[in-house]
């Protein structure tokens, strides 16, 4: 029997905390347990998380110090009718960052053009090709997006012609910050900050917004541009505190009516329904977020552009189908690559445990995906993941893409890692890096080197968060609905996820593209339905599991039900213990033992055969020392394993 091999953290916040603030905030027990756990501590700041808006915020112009410069910059080169470039990324954010101030600055009558790097061909973020080229064009100005903070020579040659230049990015800062007349970057500010978690789209928001108020043109603006933030904020997946979680409320809520024709078309060929009033955050993560995403990947990031900045709907809706049509091509080059990758990583063992890290680098992987099926190996092996590919017109280089565990911080372990690196940049969470291949052993070598630091051989499973459990029961409309008033749900401020022991599977099925879908009960005859996405090569599961879920609703012609969205499953520790009892077989005696699906049968020379349920293959082991595998179907040990269990009354 197969079953995810997961760590589960079940939270215990105090109990008396929970008590007295429950009380004092006059809400439920369990809202407080799962407000604590997302280290919401005190009444003034849980009432701030139940009510986002009472929270008071010190102007953007107070905290960002380059700011007011950066206001006076923009308001000189739209008087003056200089050209303005954008320079934006290739990501959802980057694309969504550089339609909002497109849009903003032509309302306000900038003449403004925009260039994003090509993945394959310029790699990530400004160079100095596209600074001379801006140059040559007669730009005065350049305002990067989501990039160019560790772009120093860009910068500097920016400098040499002549241009004024405004750095907009939310990455990491470098030991060394580039010559730029102004730089608006969260990373500078205090952590405390409720700006500190802005992502790339959010810096130009407030960018945008400050300049609408100096320049008192807000009418008519305003909507569009919060429209653009909530998509790129939640796409980037930016932490959901601060003023991102204010500003999204609301955002969220005015997306089904927006004015925008990019965001109507793009919500129609997504399949969002029309019943909802307003959209979750997973709306945006899964289905239009992927969509603009798909596009910079491995289309042209005009088509996102266009799509997003447009006030033609049929232009809208030809751009939307578009991304669509790349948006399947996408999911079909990452089930491709990731399947290829973990035949790779279970055909040809990487050790990756002894390592701490999983790298991972093969030829003709695209690498507009190569991201995406790093996230996927991280939930899969539950440890840092390195991939790459070696580059089109240059099998002596590799580009490739990071991701990390909560304990692991990849752009330390790319810092770590920096005299081997021709490029890198990225985040706690995530990054991408340029290698040559002849330091690619190297390169693991230190990798290694540094997840020995931070990670012990626990750490190296998927970890699932756990709030609280909950029983089957206490699963109603009223439960759902006062969750929802939570959203939205991201990083930062996890959806909830709750736990049942001891579940009992009546029905199970696999559904679509390697989905279960299943009726569970517990012990009280209570029932309800579960769906596990991507759980289908545990097919079938035990009959009975402790599982580890989210709410969700279930809409389906025009009724909607609450389902269990499963993210783990365990066998439950009532059936953990270890059952014991001794036979004869041919004259000799045999010690047999059961724990979970595993059966062990000693001898009295000290040799143990260990046998999985359900496998026709056992181990035998003298000590730590493994003989060879056996196959059980076979006499004498067909025999043996038979009197084994009859021994232990199974």
């Amino acid at each position: 029997m197969k079953l995810p091999n997961q760590r589960w953290d079940i939270a215990s916040p105090n109990p008396k905390k929970i008590e007295l603030l429950a009380k004092e905030m006059q809400v439920s027990n369990l809202i407080i347990k799962i407000i604590l756990n997302r280290g919401v501590d005190t009444s003034d700041l849980a009432r701030i998380y139940l009510n986002p808006n009472e929270e008071i915020l010190p102007p953007p112009l107070a905290e960002f110090p380059d700011l007011y410069k950066s206001i006076n910059l923009l308001i000189i080169a739209i008087e003056k009718k200089h050209k303005i470039a954008i320079c934006g990324d290739y990501d959802a954010d980057g694309m969504t960052s550089t339609s909002l101030l497109l849009r903003a600055l032509k309302y306000f009558g900038g003449d403004v053009y925009y260039k994003i790097p090509n993945r394959i061909k310029d790699g990530y973020g400004i160079n100095k090709q596209i600074v001379e080229d801006f140059s040559k064009n007669g730009v005065k100005l350049i305002l990067t997006v989501d990039n160019g903070i560790t772009a120093y020579e860009p910068i500097k040659r920016a400098a040499e012609l002549g241009l004024n230049v405004i750095i907009t990015d939310h990455h990491d800062i470098p030991k060394r910050l580039p010559p730029a007349d102004a730089i608006l970057n969260p990373k500078l500010l205090p952590n405390e900050s409720p700006y500190s978690g802005l992502a790339g789209v959010g810096v130009a928001y407030v960018l945008a917004l400050t300049l609408s108020q100096t320049l008192n043109k807000t009418e008519g603006i305003i909507a569009s541009l919060l429209e653009l933030f909530t998509l790129g904020t939640i796409a980037d997946l930016a932490p959901l505190t601060g003023v991102n979680r204010r500003w999204l409320k609301q955002g969220l809520k005015q997306l089904p009516n927006s004015q925008l024709p990019g965001i109507q078309a793009l919500i129609k060929v997504s399949g969002i329904s029309d019943e909802q009033k307003q959209l979750k955050s997973d709306d945006i993560g899964f289905k239009l977020g992927p969509r603009i995403n798909a596009v910079g990947r491995i289309g042209e990031p005009k088509t996102a552009i266009e799509l997003l900045t447009t006030d033609n709907l049929e232009v809208a809706l030809e751009k939307a189908l578009e991304c669509e049509e790349i948006n399947k091509i996408r999911k079909s080059l990452c089930e491709r690559i990731e399947k290829e990758a973990i035949d790779l990583i279970e055909n040809i063992p990487l050790d990756y445990q002894e390592k701490r890290v999983l790298i991972v680098i093969q030829h003709k992987w695209h690498h507009g995906v190569i991201g995406i099926v790093a996230s996927r190996l991280v939930e899969r092996y539950g440890v840092p993941v390195f991939i790459g590919t070696y580059e089109e017109d240059d099998i002596n280089k590799i580009r490739g893409s990071a991701r990390g565990i909560p304990e692991f911080d990849v752009f330390h372990a790319l810092q770590y890692c920096d005299d081997l690196l021709d490029k890198f940049g990225g985040h706690k969470a995530a990054g991408g890096f340029n290698l040559k291949q002849k330091n690619l052993s190297f390169f693991e070598k230190k990798l290694s080197e540094f997840a020995h630091q931070y990670l012990q051989l626990h750490h190296i499973k998927p970890l699932i968060k756990i709030d609280s459990a909950i029983n089957f029961k206490d699963i109603d409309n009223n439960l759902y609905e006062t969750l929802d008033s939570l959203q939205p749900w991201g990083i930062g401020n996890a959806i909830p996820i709750f736990w049942t022991p001891n579940i009992i599977i009546l029905k199970q099925k696999v559904i679509g593209d390697n989905h279960l879908k299943i009726l569970l009960a517990q012990n009280d005859g209570q029932q309800i339905e579960a769906v596990a996405w991507r759980f289908g090569s545990y097919y079938p599961l035990p009959k009975q599991l402790d599982i580890a879920y989210k709410l969700s609703k279930n809409f389906w012609n025009g009724k909607n039900n609450i389902q269990l969205e499963i993210v783990g499953i365990r066998i439950p520790s009532s059936m953990n213990k270890e059952f014991q009892s001794t036979f004869e077989f041919n004259g000799k005696q045999y010690i047999c033992s059961i724990k979970g699906n595993k059966l062990k049968i000693k001898n009295l020379q000290g040799k143990t055969l260990s046998i999985d349920k359900g496998k026709r293959e056992g181990l035998l082991e003298n000590g730590y020392e493994k003989i060879k595998t056996i196959d059980v179907t076979h006499q004498p040990y067909y025999t043996i394993v038979k009197m084994a269990l009859h021994s232990l009354n199974l």
